[in-house]
């Protein structure tokens, strides 16, 4: 597919940071109109794909994220986190609903959340070299339903 446009963003991997990347993501979106429930559902993806990698991609060190966005055609909105943390050892264990390495304050439910407000999910992982969590979400054009 085809980008109509992009932006990528780098930051540490603090807990400041995934305000940061929410908001950022619900402005890039903007351009597709989306409704509320749309922008709803991306900040709410976009933070649990931001915090997977806070917690446990570098559980004890500040590290690197990259967040790429991209407009493709079919006005689909292309979202990729990625980090060069831990990586994930099993990734369809790790996409069980209540799975979670980070310990009894998390839920586990990320990869859970982010494939129920999104219409695709794609991870890709590498143990000791980090994570990529590809998001494909589909805005359906108002101007089209009217």
């Amino acid at each position: 597919m085809n980008a109509k446009n992009y932006i990528k963003l780098e930051f540490p991997s603090k807990s400041s940071n995934e305000a940061f990347a929410r908001t950022a993501a619900a402005a890039f979106a903007a351009q597709l109109d989306p409704t509320l429930e749309e922008i709803g559902d991306i900040k709410t993806a976009v933070s649990e794909a931001v915090t997977n990698c806070i917690v446990h991609a570098y559980p004890e060190t500040v590290g690197k994220v990259r967040m790429r966005l991209r407009i493709l055609d079919g006005d689909v909105l292309e979202i990729a986190v990625q980090d060069w943390g831990r990586g994930i050892a099993d990734i369809r264990k790790a996409r069980e609903p209540l799975f979670t390495t980070g310990g009894e304050e998390r839920s586990g439910m990320g990869f859970t959340i982010m494939e129920s407000f999104m219409d695709k999910l794609r991870v890709r992982s590498t143990p000791g070299k980090g994570t990529t969590v590809t998001m494909l979400r589909s805005i359906l054009s108002r101007e089209k339903t009217r």
